[in-house]
């Protein structure tokens, strides 16, 4: 047989939706058969590909263009161009092959085709239609699943405790496997079970993995943090509200959702990786470097980083505990009174009110201006166009008057925008100031991080185990002394009161 004539049969079925309807391989290899018998064809090998062809990257493919390029042979037979390719890149190198010659021919029993340049338009037609296909189901597909989302009705293969229902396509509650679902839920809720424990309880129930073996955590993980056993359902990382039936209650999932978040905050002897609260909170007093921590033998340790290569620093070791109550008492005096801070409180909120009166007064007088602007340029330009003025007095008067608008409209906006901008920083330190008290006594090792960073700044050292620091403004103004020795306020905004005008201390 003529050497010319030597072909590649290439048959390809997917498993994808859109390739159900197409003939089987078994047919495609029938109809290819008889069609080089009649056509005095030499298939040179017949190859089978089980894959789609939506997306670059099938191997058999690939490797029959590649022996073309060898000179195995020159065409290939195949039922329908659309078993060839679904997308661009293998179209375009099947087009590329026949520009260049690499390819004589293709050869199709359902589909004509010549290496003209008429015939590779048709060519690149059906590819184009085979594309088309493919990303139009793509789409209606997402389109149903949205529409089923809309509707409540869970989009996808059922999850652990539900069945597929294909006579209503919803899913059902698995009566056999609901169960064990709930008493996952009720058990890990008591905070007496663990994941791992609850992986023996599901095995004791019979389920397992396809080898027999227990089902891992992260299964169970995924069991009591999916919303679809009360009713919701997640779709593309939202939740949406389901209308299957639940298998517990929500106030039971939230009640796991507590214990899964609180064991995942581990203490300081339990997670060594663990940020400490004063980590970067102190400097060494002798030698200026800064202050690192350790844990040992179940305690946490604060001491120098002795990374000073001009000094030998032998400050030594202090334990979180006692450096935690020096904090507390180097913070106890910076609480502001009660009484005080409610009556500055309410002078601030005056003081803002009055102020946005103020600012929305002032404003309304700057749109009253702009208005103004508005008329006088309406009234510009219709002496211009009457020709009472000339083009250039027109031009300068407008960008006067457009210069004056556009100021006017900034100080307006600005009016507008920082109504009492200016007392939000010491309203904010008013209600720090006003819990400094409660946070150096019963607060947490970082709520009492966040007020000695806010009150020393980088101000505090520790030194032969003693933490000690200068504060900074305005935190000063609250322990200055008189000068008879004890605290008095700084005239200003505090409240006008017969206690303040007497010599005080802190609490």
């Amino acid at each position: 047989m003529n050497t010319i004539s030597r072909f590649f049969l290439y048959a390809r079925k997917s498993t994808d939706v859109e390739d159900k309807q197409v003939l089987s391989i078994d047919g495609q290899i029938h109809e290819l058969r008889e069609f080089a018998a009649r056509e005095q064809i030499e298939i040179v090998s017949e190859l089978i590909e089980k894959q789609s062809a939506k997306i670059p990257g099938r191997p058999i493919f690939n490797d029959m263009l590649a022996r073309i390029e060898g000179g195995e042979a020159i065409g290939i037979l195949a039922w329908h161009p659309d078993r060839l390719a679904r997308n661009s890149v293998d179209a375009g190198k099947i087009i590329y092959l026949l520009d260049t010659g690499i390819i004589k021919t293709l050869k199709f029993p359902r589909s004509w085709f010549e290496n003209t340049p008429q015939g590779k338009l048709m060519l690149h037609n059906d590819f184009g239609f085979s594309k088309y296909f493919v990303d139009a189901l793509s789409e209606n597909t997402k389109r149903g699943l949205r529409e089923k989302v809309r509707k409540g009705e869970y989009p996808g293969r059922a999850p652990f405790g539900y069945l597929n229902d294909s006579r209503v396509k919803r899913i059902s509650v698995d009566r056999e496997r609901a169960p064990i679902v709930k008493e996952a839920f009720e058990r890990y809720a008591t905070g007496k079970e663990t994941l791992d424990s609850l992986r023996h309880v599901f095995g004791e129930r019979g389920v397992r993995t396809s080898t027999g073996k227990l089902v891992g955590p992260t299964f169970i993980s995924a069991i009591l943090s999916n919303p679809i056993y009360y009713g919701h359902f997640s779709y593309v990382g939202e939740v949406h509200e389901g209308n299957h039936e639940p298998i517990i209650s929500k106030k039971l999932f939230d009640d796991v959702e507590v214990v899964l978040n609180r064991r995942w905050r581990y203490s300081p002897s339990e997670n060594k990786n663990e940020p400490k609260a004063f980590l970067g909170l102190l400097r060494c007093g002798d030698c200026g470097m800064g202050v690192t921590c350790e844990v040992q033998k179940g305690h946490i340790y604060y001491r120098c980083t002795k990374k000073n290569k001009l000094k030998w620093c032998k400050q030594p070791y202090v334990r979180e505990e006692d450096l935690d109550t020096q904090i507390s008492d180097l913070l106890k005096p910076f609480s502001l009174r009660t009484d005080w801070a409610d009556e500055m409180l309410t002078r601030v909120k005056n003081e803002k009110q009055q102020f946005a009166q103020t600012a929305k007064l002032m404003a309304g007088q700057k749109r009253a201006e702009i208005e103004k602007i508005n008329l006088r340029l309406q009234k510009l330009l219709d002496s211009f166009l009457d020709e009472i003025i000339d083009r250039e007095t027109y031009v300068a008067e407008k960008s006067k008057r457009m210069s004056q608008k556009k100021s006017l409209e900034e100080q307006s906006a600005a009016l507008l925008k920082g109504q009492a901008d200016w007392l939000e920083p010491f309203q904010n330190w008013i209600l720090t100031a006003k819990n400094a008290g409660e946070i150096a006594v019963s607060g947490s090792l970082q709520e009492k991080r966040v007020l000695a960073l806010k009150v020393f700044g980088s101000n505090l050292v520790l030194d032969s185990k003693k933490a000690r620091g200068s504060c900074v403004k305005p935190w000063s103004l609250l322990v200055e002394k008189s000068p008879s020795g004890g605290m008095e306020p700084k005239a200003g905004i505090e409240p006008a009161t017969l206690a303040l005008r007497k010599r005080c201390s802190t609490n």
